[in-house]
């Protein structure tokens, strides 16, 4: 098996969106659509990434700037997606192994699809490999056209396309993998002879087969994995059906999801085993929750939280950036930020810690089996000894728990 690069195009604006964002930066159950494309890319053996950026592309290598795999190409025109391959032509120059490309505004591409893709690339040693779909809603997607016996001839565009062609149910939604050489060859030769005046990789494609090379596609892509971001409408589209896939991979791994519909999951979270998740629940950002938990319903969990086992969040309750340990219990109307809790510590009804003095966040800090009086206000900074039991509607800082303690 020869070495995979892929190349990420992900230059393009999105007047349809109406965003000064740019489009692979919108989010899609937590992260950004480029970074589910480029974990696909990661989880299928590629070990080395070209991204096409061009439309705001100080924001998108600055959010992906720790990754070490990525080199970002400047598409300065957008003149279509062969001329956003053609960018990397210099870098690409002496790579003698295959080279996949993937469109960085599809985040429900999975990495067992691209797998498939590779795999069959390898095996039928082919110049180039296509992933098609068969669609009952083939609106602007390019047409896949065989001959009688079932080979590629090569694909046509929806803008493109003659009446005949549009009926064709098999459609390209852009994955592709390539060998090399043969890829820039090919490149080198298209011309925008097109009713958009664009470089198209898909005329690549024509001329590889035209040159007698092999050109093989595999039907592996669903309904879904072929839907594309050009719209806030396609955008909730695809999050809700990229919520379904979060939550249904909690449940095979143990966790009880109450009511999936009202819930909404991030999908950096992580969720032990026997927890339930009661409805009208968000759990947002990097959130790490144990075994045996119950979370909910209304609870509202936030970026930083890490909860130990058998811990109980109630109705309205709110942890934000914060450990609490195991066998803690916050059932109502709480607030907890910026605050470590120590094991069995319970906090009672309209209990919050107030963690902003009006110039910057300060740390709460709370020992073992602690009991927190309900409507007491915590202010910080503040270290509340192991055992202590605070009574209901105290307002508790760092000098009246002093006096207390004398």
């Amino acid at each position: 098996m020869s070495k995979k690069v892929a190349i990420i195009l992900a230059a393009g604006m999105s007047s349809r969106m109406n965003t000064k964002l740019p489009k692979v930066l919108h989010e899609v159950c937590g992260r950004p659509m480029l970074a589910y494309v480029i974990d696909a890319c990661r989880l299928a053996g590629v070990h080395k990434l070209y991204i096409i950026v061009g439309y705001g592309k100080e924001q998108v290598i600055h959010y992906f700037k720790d990754d070490k795999d990525i080199t970002w190409i400047e598409q300065k025109e957008q003149k279509g997606t062969g001329h956003a391959v053609l960018c990397c032509k210099e870098q690409l120059a002496d790579f003698e192994g295959d080279t996949l490309i993937l469109c960085g505004d599809m985040p429900l591409i999975r990495p067992e699809i691209v797998k498939t893709l590779v795999d069959k690339h390898d095996h039928e040693s082919a110049a180039a490999t296509l992933a098609t779909a068969i669609l009952e809603d083939t609106r602007s997607y390019g047409r896949i056209i065989r001959d009688g016996y079932g080979n590629i001839q090569g694909i046509v565009e929806e803008a493109d396309c003659n009446a005949q062609q549009k009926l064709i149910k098999e459609v390209n939604p852009s994955y592709y993998c390539f060998k090399n050489t043969v890829l820039f060859e090919a490149l080198s030769k298209i011309t925008p002879n097109n009713k958009k005046n664009e470089y198209y990789l898909t005329d690549a494609l024509h001329l590889i087969i035209k040159a007698g090379h092999k050109v093989v596609a595999v039907t592996a892509v669903s309904q879904e994995d072929a839907i594309g971001v050009n719209s806030r409408q396609q955008l909730s589209e695809v999050g809700r059906i990229m919520q379904q896939r979060i939550q249904d991979r909690f449940v095979k791994n143990g966790v009880t999801i109450v009511d999936p519909p009202n819930t909404w999951i991030d999908a950096r979270a992580q969720i032990g085993q026997d927890t339930v998740i009661e409805p009208f629940t968000y759990i947002h950002g990097k959130v790490s929750i144990g075994n045996n938990c119950r979370v909910g319903p209304f609870a509202y969990v936030r970026e930083g939280t890490v909860l130990g086992s058998d811990v109980i969040l109630g109705v309205f309750t709110e942890v934000k950036n914060s450990t609490l340990s195991d066998g803690v219990r916050a059932r109502h109307h709480s607030y907890i930020g910026d605050a470590v809790l120590g094991k069995n510590v319970d906090i009672g009804a309209g209990a919050i810690t107030a963690n902003f003095d009006g110039h910057k966040i300060q740390t709460t800090q709370i020992g073992d089996n602690v009991f927190v009086g309900c409507g007491t206000v915590i202010v910080a900074p503040i270290n509340i000894p192991p055992n202590t039991q605070i009574a209901p509607a105290s307002s508790v800082t760092s000098e009246s728990l002093k006096k207390e303690t004398k």
